[in-house]
């Protein structure tokens, strides 16, 4: 299969032109020629190249090769991307060198030999094509740098909580100091997250986003640390963790709650050393990450429970933000709700659907435990299921909820409730003890011995 690019030779001997042609067309898609020099200002007004080969001397009896450094300015003012390799006699070696300082990529020798002239043009084939692949990068970094520069643009609302929030996000944004970021389930942590790497010194590097409840004790140093090739029996290749691909940008920890002692005091060291080691390895890597941390736990009561150390509580706590629910911003759920509705009528085609006030008005008196995630999905389905150019209560399906809830809640004492409770969430994460206690706002061990105590 061919390369698809575009090389373009300049030679005004007819006979080396065609040999370089029609060896290159056997591996390139569309190989030129042209024998006048004259020309390539007019070949690079017409057409993109990826690589041009150049000739050193167009005329006869020249050696000098200063046809060939005047032409090579002339390409590198029309097209500073291009990719050129010049073609030279022995003798002008040096002078080749030379033009190499001013741009050129390599030169051949004539004669050359064939595999070493496709071994060179297919170096800077590969090079103009990696040129490419960065400035298209670059580019699209720059529209989304553009896009995300309004501040706080995912995180709506008016109250004043979450205008409190949003000086927080101002205040610390600019420092190093490690963030912990507290809150229920669907509060919009990582958004807070995202929203404070935006507006920091970081926010041209990366964000690195790792979910601690989704890593397994076995493989969480090779997540975090990165490992070597043959460190275990799938390591088949050097591996970088998150701490390093997060080098110099953000490192967002989410439910940080969920890590076991064990592997606290691994994280714990990091932290303090600033250094890393990959399994298999026995050098240390030093990383620079702005830490942010998230959890639905209570940490201080893990502390108290000897469920979390206090030591990491202290590193990963420098500044602490809280994210309160829904329910106690209930100010935001016209704003939010008219947002989300606008999304999912344009997303399935309605776009004529509209909110009634007093869906509103019921809207705000439901307490959202699951909050604002709970209220987009609930918007997501009642657009989708709606009828006509209005949404209704029912379209929420909110009063069936209530009922259901509180129909439960009437005949359950305090104990009774609770172990509904914890006996409901388990059924719904399927046995998953870790995602269960992180709905619960529990601590594995503290979960463990509420289900001990009620033999479930």
């Amino acid at each position: 299969m061919k390369n698809k690019g575009r090389i373009l030779i300049v030679d005004d001997d007819n006979y080396v032109m065609l040999s370089i042609r029609i060896l290159l067309e056997q591996h390139y898609d569309d190989v030129r020629g042209i024998n006048n020099p004259l020309q390539i200002e007019t070949a690079l007004a017409e057409n993109e190249y990826d690589l041009i080969i150049l000739d050193m001397n167009f005329k006869a009896g020249e050696s000098s090769g200063n046809d060939g450094l005047y032409y090579l300015n002339q390409i590198k003012s029309i097209s500073p991307e291009t990719s050129i390799v010049l073609i030279t006699a022995y003798g002008e070696i040096n002078l080749a060198v030379e033009a190499i300082k001013l741009g050129a990529f390599d030169f051949i020798t004539k004669p050359w030999q064939n595999e070493k002239l496709l071994t060179t043009v297919s170096a800077a084939f590969q090079l103009n094509k990696s040129k490419h692949k960065v400035k298209e990068l670059s580019s699209k970094q720059t529209v989304l740098n553009a896009m995300l520069d309004a501040p706080f643009t995912e995180i709506i609302g008016e109250s004043e909580k979450i205008k409190q929030v949003f000086q927080q996000i101002e205040k610390v944004a600019h420092t190093d100091a490690n963030i912990l970021i507290t809150g229920e389930n669907g509060t919009g942590k990582e958004l807070v997250a995202r929203a404070i790497h935006r507006a920091s010194n970081r926010s041209k590097s990366i964000f690195v986003n790792v979910d601690m409840g989704a890593i397994t004790e076995t493989l969480f140093e090779s997540e975090l640390f990165g490992h070597k090739k043959g460190a275990f029996t799938d390591a088949k290749t050097d591996r970088i963790g998150k701490f390093e691909a997060a080098n110099d940008g953000t490192l967002f920890l989410d439910e940080i709650g969920n890590l076991i002692k064990p592997l606290q005091a691994k994280m714990l060291r990091v932290i303090q050393d600033r250094q890393i080691v990959p399994v298999g390895s026995n050098d240390a890597k030093a990383i620079d990450v702005r830490l942010i941390c998230a959890t639905n736990a209570n940490l201080p009561e893990m502390v108290n429970e000897g469920e979390f150390r206090q030591d990491l509580l202290f590193r990963i706590n420098t500044i602490e933000i809280h994210l309160p629910p829904l329910r106690e911003r209930k100010e935001d759920i016209a704003v939010l709700a008219e947002h989300f509705i606008s999304l999912y009528k344009t997303k399935y085609g309605k776009k004529g659907l509209f909110v009634p006030e007093y869906v509103i008005t019921k809207l705000e008196k439901y307490d959202w435990p699951g909050n604002i995630r709970e209220l987009q999905h609930s918007i997501e389905r009642a657009v989708i299921m709606s009828d006509g150019k209005q949404l209704h209560v029912q379209d929420f399906n909110l009063n069936s909820q209530n009922t259901s809830d509180n129909a439960q809640v009437e005949s359950f004492n305090l104990e009774e409730l609770e172990k509904w409770a914890i006996e409901t969430c388990i059924k719904k994460h399927q046995g998953n003890i870790s995602n269960a206690a992180g709905e619960l706002g529990l601590s594995r061990g503290a979960l463990y011995r509420r289900m001990e105590k009620y033999e479930l």
